[in-house]
């Protein structure tokens, strides 16, 4: 069994920057693909980014954060990391780290395992 238990939200001008962190328990963390995905109020759940295990080439952006949100990945620590800048009040949401997915990795029905969420906040 997997948990999943992210860390980091908060209040944040826009332009600023936050990074949140997704601590996950469990033997075989370092063979998972990890992911963000992020809700908005009123909005569906969405793909931000996804990580694979070895990192590398193996990374996934969504457009809208292409080019300002880095995913990162510490299999010593057993931590994925969604380092935010240029941040703006669109990306305003509850964010989710998630793992193990069975098909798309960016769709969040093939996700195993979630965390229960951070807010972020930017202000305009």
């Amino acid at each position: 069994q997997v948990q999943l238990v992210e860390s980091g939200g908060g209040l944040v001008r826009a332009g600023g920057s936050l990074r949140v962190s997704c601590a996950a328990s469990g033997p075989t963390f370092r063979t998972y693909v990890m992911a963000w995905f992020r809700q908005a109020p009123g909005k569906g759940r969405e793909f931000v980014a996804a990580i694979k295990w070895r990192g590398g080439s193996g990374y996934y952006y969504a457009d809208s954060v292409k080019g300002r949100f880095t995913i990162a990945r510490d299999n010593a620590k057993n931590t994925v990391y969604l380092q935010m800048n240029g941040l703006e009040p669109e990306d305003t949401a509850v964010y989710y780290c998630a793992a193990d997915p069975s098909g798309s990795y960016y769709s969040m029905g093939t996700y195993e395992y979630w965390g229960q969420g951070t807010q972020v906040t930017v202000s305009s």
